[in-house]
C-alpha cells in the first residue's frame, strides 16, 4: 500500500501558501485624522545656452547672434537675472571682451556686448534695479533671450578662437 503522506504534505503546503483574507468586525468603529503638509518657499533655478558668434574673417561689420536663458521660479516669485562681465582680464559689463585661446595669444581680445533687447540698446549687466532683466515666476520654465553683438573692430586680431565665460545669476 502506498502511503498518503505526500498528498497530505502537498495539501498542507497549498493551504499555507494561499493569501489570508482580512477579518471582518462588526463591533463598532473609531477614527483619527492626520494632517498632510508641504511648505513651498520662494526658489529659482537658471540654465544657460552657449552664445556662438560663428566663424568670421575681417571684423569690419557687426556680427549679431542670440542665445537663451531658462529661469524656473516658484509661482509669483519676483526675480532679476544678471549677466556678469565675463572671465577675461579687463572685461567690464560696459566693455566685454573675449580672449584668444592659443598659446601666446591669450592677451589678444575681441570686444563684444550682451543686450536685453534685439535693438541692442539696453546693455545687460549684473546690478539689480539698474541693468538686470526682471520677471515673475510662473512655476514653469521661462525663456529669456540674450542678444549678443561683436561690433566692427578697429583692428581684426590674428586668427584664433576667442572666448570668455559669462555667469548668469537669478536673484529672488
Amino acid at each position: 500500500m502506498k502511503p498518503y503522506l505526500p498528498v497530505i504534505a502537498s495539501t498542507l503546503l497549498l493551504a499555507t501558501s494561499l493569501p489570508s483574507a482580512a477579518a471582518t468586525y462588526s463591533n463598532g468603529t473609531s477614527t483619527a485624522t492626520f494632517n498632510v503638509t508641504l511648505t513651498l518657499q520662494a526658489n529659482c533655478g537658471i540654465t544657460a545656452n552657449p552664445l556662438n558668434f560663428g566663424t568670421a574673417g575681417v571684423l569690419s561689420t557687426a556680427i549679431n547672434q542670440q542665445s537663451t536663458l531658462s529661469v524656473t521660479c516658484t509661482n509669483t516669485t519676483p526675480y532679476n537675472v544678471g549677466l556678469d562681465a565675463g572671465t577675461v582680464t579687463g572685461s567690464t559689463v560696459t566693455s566685454r571682451l573675449m580672449a584668444g585661446t592659443a598659446t601666446g595669444n591669450t592677451g589678444t581680445t575681441v570686444a563684444f556686448q550682451l543686450y536685453q533687447d534685439a535693438g541692442h540698446t539696453t546693455v545687460w549687466g549684473n546690478t539689480q534695479g539698474t541693468n538686470t532683466e526682471a520677471g515673475t515666476g510662473s512655476g514653469a520654465a521661462q525663456t529669456i533671450n540674450v542678444y549678443g553683438q561683436v561690433p566692427p573692430q578697429a583692428t581684426t586680431p590674428k586668427p584664433d578662437t576667442y572666448q570668455t565665460t559669462i555667469t548668469a545669476t537669478v536673484y529672488f
